[in-house]
């Protein structure tokens, strides 16, 4: 009998210990994954940032009025007379 009662300390002081270790492990892969999510954080408000900042050259680029003068000075383009159109309807 006595021999069980130590075997069934030793188990349960390997429960235990067992558990402790896992408690640690576990803490330690939440810090980490923390860690992690407020670097993702950072990146994703950067990213934000940058977007926005290539949606307003975008919209300075794609502006009519640039397009327009880009197309009078630098290729010469000229709108056409009204007379040269020509409206086909069904």
């Amino acid at each position: 009998m006595k021999l069980a009662g130590i075997l069934v300390v030793l188990l349960g002081l390997l429960a235990v210990l067992a558990s402790a270790i896992a408690v640690v492990y576990v803490r330690q892969q939440t810090r980490l994954q923390f860690v992690e999510l407020t670097r993702l954080g950072v990146e994703r408000d950067d990213l934000n940032v940058e977007y926005g900042r290539l949606q307003l050259e975008q919209a300075t680029w794609a502006d009519n009025n640039r397009v327009d003068q880009i197309a009078r000075e630098k290729l010469g383009m000229l709108a056409p007379h009204p007379t040269a159109s020509v409206v086909i309807r069904r």
